[in-house]
């Protein structure tokens, strides 16, 4: 039933365009309360700011995480031999460590200078995890 997925008239666009939409939600949460953290922004208060921005990143994750499976349980094998795909798993990961340790630390609070370089860290993952997905469709 999935293998037919990826020759759908409609489904496998509709997924693209959830996949898209979490993308956004994930990276414009994260883009604004790591922003805030780095120190624009100070006289929004961080843990507000943070309780607006990062529900929505998460169900970003959530709903780019069901949708990237279902993709891929279309074309596995294509996926799998696709240098971009690979280099953006192992990005995700990298991400997904880096926010562990930075809620570990402390989260809304970690505003030292290892937090401010988390955050930084984050946008860059992100933003090469976005463009490996992109670029799975050309290499």
């Amino acid at each position: 039933m999935l293998a037919g997925l990826v020759s759908h008239p409609w489904a496998y666009p509709a997924l693209e365009a959830a996949h898209v939409v979490g993308i956004a939600l994930l990276f414009g949460g994260l883009l604004v309360f790591e922003l805030r953290a780095l120190g624009l922004g100070r006289e929004l208060p961080a843990p507000l700011l943070a309780r607006l921005t990062l529900r929505p990143a998460l169900v970003g994750f959530v709903l780019c995480a069901v949708t990237g499976l279902t993709m891929f349980s279309g074309q596995p094998d294509e996926l799998l031999a696709n240098n971009a795909f690979r280099i953006k798993l192992g990005l995700i990961a990298l991400a997904g460590a880096n926010a562990a340790l930075f809620h570990f630390r402390g989260g809304v609070a970690a505003t030292d200078r290892f937090g401010k370089v988390q955050c930084l860290l984050s946008l860059g993952f992100w933003l090469a995890v976005i463009i490996c997905g992109r670029w799975i469709a050309y290499v």
